[in-house]
């Protein structure tokens, strides 16, 4: 069976570099819209009994990009693919998992519907926010980790006195995995939400007087939990030497400025979200190339995965 990888538009680089580690190219894939805004896409070679993995991350746009991938998979479907994989870097609505008021929809649900009656019969994504979305799927769900990726490139800035600081509660488990690979303590921010970008913090448990931290989280949106943090850890002491590690940037609205604004001296993320070309020089951006392309090789000749998935 023929390995294809396809690609929407939300993150053509990535899935270049993913398609170049497995030793192929890009397959061609028309898409453009119609004056009235109707998407059009085309699948422009021949998959018919192949087994296709589509790159897509539903970043902002979000639902444009949804759209794109759904329409992609429903092309592809059509088109005779034997095998149909969506990778998604950064899987969009996955912090819409539960109704908080009680008059809402559960749109990580929906979106996960919307993927399996397009054709899909495997997805696989990274680090998402709530591990619940793997409960919304009837078809195999494959959720890998980037953190020892980032762990690794973390690892030459640890020093005796860093210490791992999980910006809110829902973070802990992931700052004990990075405390884990690093050897160092944790230390944990509990805060409130006030708004979507407004929160206050009510106390910090862990030892951060006197140490450097490195805050953790799965990713960054305006930037509101990682800057009410930081100035947390500040008031509490630490050392104005702060880096910050996330898998997603997906920085919207003034997250960029608030984080110039701060002492954090390294903004170290993934390229599951694809940033402009000129982009603030704090911000260390590490590939998913060869998670992406180890995992999608692995899936085409029936391998494990277990050393790639998420395991906390």
């Amino acid at each position: 069976m023929n390995l294809t990888i396809l690609a929407g538009s939300s993150n053509r680089s990535l899935a270049e570099a993913v398609a170049g580690q497995l030793g192929t190219t890009l397959g061609s894939v028309g898409i453009y819209r119609f004056p009235d805004g109707e998407l059009h896409l085309e699948v422009q070679q021949s998959i018919r009994g192949d087994d296709v993995f589509l790159v897509q991350s539903t970043s902002p746009p979000v639902d444009s990009n949804l759209l794109e991938l759904l329409l992609l998979a429903d092309a592809c479907r059509r088109a005779g693919a034997a095998r149909l994989t969506a990778v998604i870097p950064y899987f969009g609505y996955a912090r819409q998992d539960r109704r908080a008021t009680g008059r809402e929809p559960v749109s990580a649900r929906v979106v996960a519907d919307l993927l399996q009656v397009s054709g899909l019969r495997r997805v696989v994504a990274v680090d998402l926010h709530s591990p619940v979305l793997e409960g919304f799927f009837w078809v195999p769900f494959e959720h890998l980790t980037a953190v020892p990726t980032l762990a690794d490139t973390v690892r030459p800035i640890v020093t005796s006195k860093s210490v791992v600081v999980a910006p809110d509660l829902g973070a802990a488990r992931l700052a004990d995995t990075y405390a884990h690979l690093l050897h160092l303590p944790v230390a944990i921010v509990h805060k409130t939400r006030v708004s979507g970008e407004a929160v206050s913090v009510t106390g910090i448990t862990g030892a951060v007087r006197g140490r450097a931290p490195i805050i953790v989280d799965d990713m960054i949106s305006t930037g509101g939990t990682i800057e009410a943090a930081t100035r947390a850890l500040l008031s509490s002491g630490c050392l104005p030497d702060i880096s910050v590690v996330a898998t997603h940037a997906v920085l919207v609205g003034t997250a960029l400025q608030r984080l110039s604004s701060l002492p954090v001296q390294r903004l170290i993320v993934s390229n599951s979200v694809e940033q402009p070309a000129t982009l603030s020089p704090l911000i260390q951006t590490v590939s998913l190339g060869t998670l992406l392309a180890e995992a999608i090789g692995r899936l085409h000749r029936d391998e494990s995965l277990e050393d790639l998935l998420v395991h906390r």
